[in-house]
């Protein structure tokens, strides 16, 4: 364990966590609702320091980031716990339940990324930021390497520790998992404000893609289609790559897999706001290929995680030179 960033000591032996927009006061000997920053004699503690329960190499493309270095592999790792208590949570087995962890050092997650020739560390699987002062140190190991960090969230984080975060993040796939309050209210036990302000910051630092789970019944309509893609546009800017993914029964929520029909329909309606829109977790003959904005001419071609890069000159198109804003 090792003593947490972002509290403060209260009377009587409690202590208030600051990292993220739940606040939690907590007692000693208790956790807070991350179920991972435990107060043991009035100081707080994370538990998760230099302990992860995944790591792997993987396609840049799962995370998903489909226009930040499109093709290369990233060593990606993760911890347990998570800030939200999300009803249709697809990794809960980590990020709901007490996970077995095994220990691996910043210099050591580094290593490994060097060793495989990594482009860099994705910090991935569970919530990032509730593993704060891991990823913040070996982030900054990472960028003394000459590595990339990429952070895969719920943007479910206060300004402060975001802030200091920033500075050593290279790219962020932040979930907007709907664009009205009530569903993070009834379905994820948090609140869409804090996310929707944290996506507008990083989108001005950072290079951010979205990614909006669709699941039936529940924000699958087509004005909330319209009014996703008309805030992303609006706040976030026109470019942003936004990723519409198929929703499959997991963890507590029971309701029917995510139809094809839906996913197409979303894109439809979203592409009409978004230059790049992209469909996930399904077969579909949309939303696979980035395609240029100005001239529609094909930039990278996808065969599931298979990528081939045929129409770029760095992050323009090569046929009508229209910046399509790639990491290449």
């Amino acid at each position: 364990m090792r003593e947490a960033a972002h509290y403060e000591k209260l009377e009587g032996g409690k202590v208030h966590c600051h990292l993220c927009p739940h606040q939690c006061v907590i007692a000693d000997g208790r956790v807070g609702r991350c179920r991972v920053r435990r107060n043991q004699g009035g100081v707080l503690y994370s538990e998760i320091y230099e302990r992860v329960t995944s790591i792997a190499m993987d396609p840049i493309e799962k995370k998903p980031l489909y226009h930040f270095h499109p093709g290369s592999s990233i060593l990606s790792i993760g911890t347990r716990g998570c800030n939200f208590a999300c009803e249709f949570c697809q990794n809960w087995a980590i990020s709901q339940a007490d996970a077995a962890t095994s220990l691996l050092t910043s210099q050591q997650a580094v290593q490994a990324a060097q060793r495989e020739a990594s482009i860099g560390i994705a910090y991935t699987y569970n919530e990032p930021f509730i593993w704060f002062e891991y990823v913040l140190e070996t982030a900054k190991l990472a960028r003394e390497a000459g590595l990339v960090n990429v952070l895969v969230s719920n943007g479910f984080v206060s300004p402060e520790p975001l802030e200091e975060l920033l500075p050593y993040v290279d790219a962020i796939n932040m979930d907007i998992k709907a664009i009205r309050p009530e569903f993070y209210t009834k379905l994820c036990h948090g609140t869409l404000a804090p996310v929707l302000a944290n996506a507008r910051t990083a989108s001005r630092r950072t290079h951010l893609e979205v990614t909006n789970l669709i699941i039936p019944g529940h924000n699958d309509s087509e004005e909330e289609f319209e009014e996703l893609g008309r805030w992303i546009a609006g706040e976030l800017g026109p470019q942003i790559p936004t990723h519409l993914s198929a929703y499959f029964p997991r963890h507590r929520l029971e309701a029917p897999p995510t139809p094809v029909e839906t996913l197409e329909r979303a894109y439809e309606v979203v592409s009409k706001h978004l230059w790049h829109v992209y469909l996930g977790n399904c077969h579909s003959a949309k939303g696979s290929d980035t395609r240029c904005h100005g001239c529609g001419a094909t930039l990278i071609s996808r065969r599931g995680y298979a990528t081939r890069i045929v129409g770029l000159k760095g992050s323009a198109c090569a046929a009508c030179g229209t910046e399509n804003y790639l990491v290449a």
